[in-house]
């Protein structure tokens, strides 16, 4: 079934000052990001030598993905392969029976997300703690994240307090949050002492080192790691760089474009496992190895900072959840509809085609035109039917100039008669939130004519 964009916004905005509140709260973000990049001279030439190293890696992807299997072997890491979601699952599944693992704290990761980590474990009766705050809230919320970097931004305080008071019992009513960061640390104290596997995503591999980073902001990721004798990394493929000497642009323009910071607080570099410990990392690939071979393959470019959905007027006044995936916004339905369009066929058309989330992208993935590239295909999903024949109308008219005039020049004469009940119809979705333009008493073509017969 698909996914109808439309509607779900229509709900998020059913409730306005939420709606007003989100938006704002985003674009704050979005400014904090504007007042970070322009510390930096160098920032253009940052973006295009991030640019380039992303578009280099993904065109030698194979060597450099050997590279780091070969350098993280040699270091005393296990390097596992998954080639889709399930498979990821039921490889981390087995590392943790292997050390009879009961209890894990995992950090937050949009891949084990998009494999539906966390519900495949506690199936099979693992205990599954997201340690990242806002992955924490949503979780006990039993809800998705709706937002890479903010997982919880469609949440105020005050449901947060609710929620943190129906599941550990804090103080009804108090929202203040201070209180509420203190009474999540000390719940989550006891999950990371008690842990016997710790899970993590993987921001970048490096190839040449063998060795993988990871960037909090709370530093979960390392407390997790540092206590349990098995740390379980999962990565998408795309995710490994060629060295060190290529992180640091990465580092510079990551922290920026997400939350406005110089850097994030905590990049955490994992090479070798602990003594008598163990550290594998699972590269998982679950439809992007299809994506190199598309017209869309720099989306894989991407580095998850989500500065194109703090910028995006459509994700702003929609929110996360509208997308009905675990990457919202616009790379989520650029990467959405190439992996599955009957079911995103809407995602291309939840865009202004503002071009505004190129302009913040760190990577300078062209996400404007590759949404509208893929407009061209979703519009044959059977649901746009009608839109389809309105649209071939549509250019019929506009493809003939006098047929066109002369549609003008009957609305101009008539238009301001039609009854509003018929332009605010149901069936005038268009109309929904517009007033009908009032008609010009003469075109520009009338005006134009009659100015070149006064200057003769």
């Amino acid at each position: 079934m698909m996914v109808n964009h439309a509607q779900n916004a229509q709900k998020f905005l059913s409730d306005k000052k939420m709606a007003k509140w989100h938006n704002e709260a985003l674009w704050f973000v979005r400014q904090k990001r504007d007042n970070a990049v322009k510390s930096i001279d160098e920032w253009e030439a940052l973006r295009q030598k991030a640019k380039e190293i992303k578009s280099h890696t993904l065109r030698y992807l194979r060597y450099y993905l050997q590279e780091f299997e070969k350098n993280a072997i040699s270091n005393g890491i296990e390097v596992y392969w998954a080639s889709d979601a399930n498979e990821c699952n039921e490889i981390v599944y087995k590392l943790i029976k292997q050390e009879d693992g009961k209890k894990v704290v995992k950090s937050k990761s949009m891949l084990t997300e998009e494999c539906g980590l966390n519900p495949y474990l506690e199936q099979r009766g693992i205990e599954v703690t997201d340690t990242d705050l806002g992955e924490r809230i949503v979780q006990l919320a039993n809800q998705h994240p709706s937002h890479i970097v903010l997982p919880a931004i469609h949440l105020k305080k005050e449901q947060i307090s609710s929620i943190f008071h129906d599941k550990m019992g804090t103080q009804k009513g108090n929202s203040d949050p201070e209180y509420l960061t203190k009474e999540a640390r000390k719940d989550l104290r006891k999950k990371f002492l008690d842990a016997d596997v710790a899970i993590t995503g993987v921001n970048f591999a490096l190839a040449k080192e063998g060795a993988i980073t990871v960037c909090t902001n709370e530093g979960n990721a390392d407390l997790g790691a540092s206590i349990p004798n098995l740390h379980i990394a999962c990565m998408g493929l795309e995710k490994v760089i060629p060295s060190a000497q290529e992180l640091g642009v990465f580092t510079r323009v990551l922290a920026r474009s997400a939350t406005g910071q110089a850097i994030t607080a905590y990049t955490s570099h994992f090479k070798k496992p602990k003594p008598n410990a163990r550290l594998c990392v699972v590269i998982v690939d679950n439809g992007r190895s299809s994506m190199l071979h598309s017209n869309i393959f720099n989306a894989l470019s991407c580095i998850r900072c989500g500065a194109c959905m703090n910028t995006c007027p459509v994700y702003r006044r929609s929110g996360g959840h509208s997308y009905e995936s675990v990457v919202p916004g616009p790379i989520g339905s650029v990467l959405n509809t190439q992996k599955n369009i009957d079911k995103y066929a809407s995602l291309p058309f939840a865009c202004s085609l503002c071009a505004s989330c190129d302009n913040v992208c760190p990577v300078k993935i062209d996400l404007h035109n590759r949404l509208y590239i893929q407009r061209q295909e979703a519009i044959k999903h059977p649901e746009f039917k009608t839109k389809r024949e309105i649209l071939k109308l549509s250019a019929k008219i506009m493809q003939n100039p006098k047929l066109f005039a002369a549609l003008m020049n009957i609305y101009r004469r008539v238009g301001k008669y039609i009854p509003n009940w018929i332009i605010n119809s149901k069936y005038n979705i268009w109309a929904k939130h517009r007033e009908m333009p009032q008609p010009a008493p003469k075109s520009f073509a009338q005006i134009y004519k009659e100015m070149q017969n006064e200057q003769r």
